[in-house]
């Protein structure tokens, strides 16, 4: 596990804080390549500090700092705090902890075909948390960049009450 602190934040005299973009694809063993490169390509392009977590991916970022893992959960929840956004695989693990910190999610669910998961289970979470005013799905890699463009704002009514309810139905949903 790597100990990483970040200077994410830096002040500009004219605009102040400079927004953040937290990338996360989670732990498991098989990297995601595919998301890592495309938010790797538009960080070179916009004027927004990007943090990736990588996990096992195999692809290292070139315009955006980045790590494996931490060994602090607390920086993990600081990133999803501080984050405009949070981009993440469609693990549930993830969207519920961004969602708590109070920060939208883009979620990119792993395929099978593109080997970056076992099956795809990820599509049926993606497709639970896609009523979720607080998260927007996307199963096209290619229009990340146009839905980051977009102005988020956390929905509060809608998150702990339907998340839960969500993520019951999904797991009920696998017996």
């Amino acid at each position: 596990m790597e100990t990483v602190t970040f200077q994410i934040r830096k002040k500009s005299p004219v605009l102040g804080e400079c927004p953040l973009i937290f990338v996360t694809v989670g732990n498991h063993y098989q990297g995601f390549d595919r998301l890592i490169k495309k938010m790797d390509e538009i960080a070179g392009k916009i004027d927004e500090d990007v943090v990736m977590q990588i996990g096992h991916t195999a692809y290292k970022p070139v315009n955006a700092e980045y790590f494996s893992f931490l060994d602090s959960f607390e920086e993990i929840l600081r990133l999803n705090r501080d984050a405009r956004v949070v981009v993440s695989h469609a693990g549930a693990g993830s969207i519920v902890t961004a969602l708590k910190e109070k920060t939208p999610v883009i979620v990119v669910p792993r395929l099978k075909k593109y080997n970056e998961h076992m099956n795809d289970h990820q599509l049926e979470i993606a497709k639970a948390m896609s009523d979720n005013k607080n998260v927007t799905v996307l199963y096209n890699i290619e229009s990340l960049e146009d839905s980051l463009k977009l102005s988020f704002n956390f929905v509060e009514e809608c998150n702990t009450n339907k998340l839960v309810y969500q993520l019951q139905n999904y797991i009920l949903s696998l017996s």
